[in-house]
């Protein structure tokens, strides 16, 4: 909310709303002014917002919702393989980013990431029988959040994958997310090539289990102490993930080197690879934020935005007190940074789980902490402070372990509120890579883009008839 504490000392003030005619006229005759920045809210949610003031419900409810999310302590305790974590979990089943997507619907780098994985599982020859068996109906597809798990990208988690697996070390919550891969041409961005399927083979034989025998030898990994480091560090926890990746490193490397029942030479491949990505901790903090957004779930009344995903087509969010229901709306095109020869024509719309960092305080909302972001997303340091500022319009609480050097180790905002964004017009920050449209391309670029207000439109409406009925 807009501090008022600066002006108690002036008398008079006088505050102004909306243009700023009148308020430019009275400064000109010598008087101190407030400009207000306030907005009527969305014009479709008017009559949804008096009811959920009148029920009066609502605030005690998402009070509940974000403590919800702020208690949980999520700790990696093991690596263990797809398909005997996810009940259900058939051989032809695969996982997806986003809100449900069909064959017929699925984007360039789903449609990319969804062949390449039929062809690591063995469930087609090649791209064009994996492309024909995809439309005939023969796999089974089903989003991640529907399963306690996130994936980056098009997210595409399939049976055979090593999955981490993650515990609230403070309840009794779990979630789930596959390794990653590094960038450029990887399964998550679409690319679906020979050595994409060679690297996801390799981390199947040799990264998941060196990485599970070791976590079984030396006990849970911190990951709240890890992000909250990081931020301290110059990570955002969505896009800049290199400090608490090197922290990460530095936790597991003498489990690596003494604990793991593994070969000495695959132990070694384990850290090159985990030493060279500086992203391979991204799933993981993902994982962490779904840990807490899940917590958060089923309050009802409550407005808090515990999703927010894209799987390429659409965007979706889901709110507490709506349970499973999904608000979509066209995914939007990111505005970015693009690599080589590659612009944004080539660009496929947002895509991805990892928008549960931003759900839970980090990437876009943390980006203060990490202006050298800039340099991979765009934009400029300066405007990254401005963008986490403009969060704490929009959110229910300040992380008490997630703090921001620049701005004197306030917590970053957490806990959308859906609506604070409808009342605003403020919309959540989001920063992203950038997948190309053409199903095998790959990474083509980052950026930044903002969460769509319809989704957050019909979520209110949504959360005022439920209220209505209870």
């Amino acid at each position: 909310m807009t501090d008022l504490s600066p002006l108690l000392d002036n008398d008079p003030v006088v505050a102004t709303a909306g243009t700023d005619m009148l308020a430019d006229s009275i400064e000109q005759q010598g008087s101190t002014v407030f400009r207000a920045d306030w907005q009527p809210p969305h014009p479709d949610t008017a009559a949804a917002l008096a009811r959920l003031a009148t029920d009066g419900r609502m605030a005690e409810a998402n009070a509940a919702a974000v403590d919800r999310l702020l208690a949980v302590r999520p700790h990696l305790v093991d690596v263990r393989i797809a398909r005997d974590v996810f009940a259900g979990m058939s051989e032809r089943t695969l996982f997806h980013a986003g809100p449900p997507i069909e064959w017929e619907r699925a984007s360039g780098p789903m449609r990319g990431a969804i062949i390449g994985a039929m062809l690591y599982e063995g469930l087609a020859s090649d791209p064009d029988d994996a492309t024909a068996r995809a439309a005939r109906g023969e796999i089974e597809l089903s989003p991640c959040h529907h399963h306690g798990a996130v994936g980056p990208m098009a997210g595409v988690t399939s049976p055979s994958m090593p999955v981490a697996v993650i515990e609230d070390g403070a309840g009794s919550g779990v979630s789930y997310s596959t390794l990653n891969e590094g960038l450029g041409k990887v399964l998550r961005y679409g690319a679906f090539a020979p050595e994409v399927i060679e690297r996801l083979q390799w981390m199947d034989r040799v990264l998941g289990p060196v990485l599970g025998a070791a976590l079984r030898s030396r006990g849970p990994v911190d990951l709240q102490s890890l992000i909250a480091q990081a931020l301290q560090m110059g990570d955002d926890g969505h896009n800049r993930n290199r400090a608490v990746t090197s922290l990460f490193l530095r936790e597991i490397g003498a489990a690596l080197v003494e604990g793991a029942d593994a070969p000495v030479d695959q132990r070694l491949e384990v850290f090159k690879f985990v030493d060279g990505n500086d992203h391979f901790m991204l799933n993981l903090v993902m994982a962490a934020g779904k840990l807490g957004s899940d917590a958060a779930a089923g309050v009802t009344a409550s407005s808090l935005v515990t999703v927010m995903a894209r799987n390429g087509t659409d965007f979706g969010v889901r709110l507490s007190g709506t349970g499973d229901e999904w608000f979509t709306a066209p995914a939007p095109p990111v505005a970015g940074l693009y690599l080589g020869a590659f612009t944004e024509e080539d660009a496929s719309p947002d895509i991805g789980d990892s928008t549960i960092t931003e759900t839970v305080g980090l990437g876009g909302f943390a980006m203060a902490a990490a202006p050298a972001i800039v340099g991979f997303v765009g934009g400029t340091a300066a405007g990254a402070v401005r963008r986490t500022l403009a969060m704490y319009e929009i959110t229910l609480a300040e992380h008490p372990s997630y703090q921001i050097p620049m701005l004197e180790f306030r917590g970053t905002p957490t806990g959308i509120d859906a609506g604070r964004v409808v009342r605003t017009g403020v919309l959540p920050q989001i920063n992203t890579g950038v997948a190309g449209k053409v199903p095998g391309t790959g990474m083509v670029g980052a950026g930044l883009v903002e969460a769509p207000i319809e989704c957050f439109v019909d979520g209110i409406n949504a959360l005022a008839a439920s209220v209505n009925k209870s």
